[in-house]
């Protein structure tokens, strides 16, 4: 694959702040919850407000990004997480944390998929058709692969705050994400007019035409998936292996360190995979799998056997991002990416909020059962995109030839 342009190399640079900002946090606040010893309903509330903080915040950018602008509101975004990380530093009160998380400053995993990352889909788009392999992934590859290897640096840098004293309950150390906004920050502001939507009216429509009905279904379909995976959030599973197992925020730090590394080898891995036998196969022969795996974390005796199968549901839970949003780009024109990223995205992002209410409501039964929950309806999703996919009949689209660097 030919090198990627200036921007992209921004963008994914950015992206990897982000992340490495995000898997600390992430892993830091299931951590200060349970250390506040707040009920699982509580800790449902919270984490449901930062989902929907996301899914907002998608839906505005999907409807005045374009016009507005992609670097400004990219560089907004930024500039958000550095204000979330200075409130959350002076340990605010619940009511405030939710507030906060509502403004979609905070994120639930350790590689957020927030508008920002609507956002960067879109703009890696046109970098993507012309650099990308036959699965039209491999940008996207690089892209996530990149992203989960700074989050797992992220999250193992969770567990430092305790090892030199820090107590759980502390929120100084959400800090680091001022510093890592005000970088991100910066490579906003540098992307070169490149980025940007083609000129239209300010009176334009950001709605779908062409390509309507598909990517309708794909939403609905994601949002299956979104609604499962709500359920089990990067946050949760600290809470849930801190509850049960009485795991310390390091061991956690060094589980996501591990869990990201294995995100960053399947996302780099899928794209090829891709190419040999297509998007849709893809997504479903690796996700159906580790759906079983997440439902059998709830049957973990022990926590090193819980880690084992949190371990091996990571190295294919991940596999049908980049080839996901390669199919979202795939079916609709160039003109039509963003409303059709922001569809998909925010689709994902609306149910989302749910999952943690549920969650909580459901541990009120039986601690493990938001695991089974998930599992199930996730690999309900999985079956339903491969009939889906064979009645629209869905190849992957092909690329031009690969130029040399």
């Amino acid at each position: 694959m030919r090198r990627v342009s200036v921007d992209a190399q921004r963008i994914v640079a950015a992206q990897a702040l982000r992340a490495a900002g995000y898997g600390c946090t992430a892993v830091l606040l299931g951590s200060l919850l349970a250390a506040r010893h707040y009920s699982p309903l509580t800790t449902g509330l919270v984490l449901a407000s930062v989902v929907a903080g996301t899914a907002w915040g998608s839906l505005l950018l999907g409807r005045v990004a374009d016009r507005v602008g992609r670097r400004r509101w990219y560089a907004a975004i930024y500039l958000g997480v550095a204000l979330a990380g200075l409130v959350m530093a002076f340990g605010p009160p619940l009511w405030l944390i939710v507030i906060l998380a509502l403004a979609g400053g905070l994120s639930t995993d350790v590689v957020d998929n927030g508008p920002a990352t609507t956002l960067e889909q879109v703009m890696l788009a046109g970098e993507d058709s012309a650099a990308a392999g036959r699965s039209g992934a491999r940008v996207y590859g690089l892209y996530n692969a990149v992203a989960s290897i700074a989050g797992a640096l992220g999250a193992l840098a969770a567990g430092l705050p305790t090892r030199v004293g820090f107590d759980p309950a502390d929120p100084k150390p959400f800090a680091v994400l001022v510093p890592l906004g005000l970088l991100g920050l910066g490579l906003a502001l540098g992307l070169s007019p490149h980025v940007e939507a083609e000129p239209r009216s300010i009176f334009a429509s950001d709605e779908l035409s062409d390509g309507r009905r598909k990517v309708r279904q794909l939403a609905a379909l994601f949002a299956v998936d979104a609604g499962g995976g709500g359920l089990v959030t990067t946050s949760f599973l600290a809470y849930y292996l801190a509850l049960r197992y009485d795991a310390s925020p390091s061991t956690l730090g060094v589980l996501f360190f591990a869990t990201s590394l294995l995100q960053a080898a399947s996302v780099w891995v899928a794209p090829r995979l891709a190419d040999r036998i297509g998007l849709v196969p893809t997504m479903v022969f690796t996700h159906l799998p580790s759906n079983m795996l997440l439902a059998a974390i709830a049957f973990a005796p022990t926590l090193p056997v819980a880690i084992i199968l949190v371990l091996a549901r990571t190295a294919l839970s991940q596999m049908d991002v980049p080839t996901r949003q390669a199919l979202v780009m795939s079916v609709v024109d160039p003109s039509e990416r963003t409303a059709a990223a922001a569809v998909t995205n925010a689709a994902r992002y609306t149910v989302r909020p749910a999952g943690p209410l549920l969650g909580g409501a459901l541990q009120g039964v039986a601690l493990g059962l938001p695991l089974v929950v998930a599992g199930t309806v996730k690999g309900g999703y999985d079956l339903a995109l491969w009939g889906w996919a064979q009645h629209a009949k869905v190849t992957s689209p092909s690329a031009p030839p690969e130029s040399a660097a």
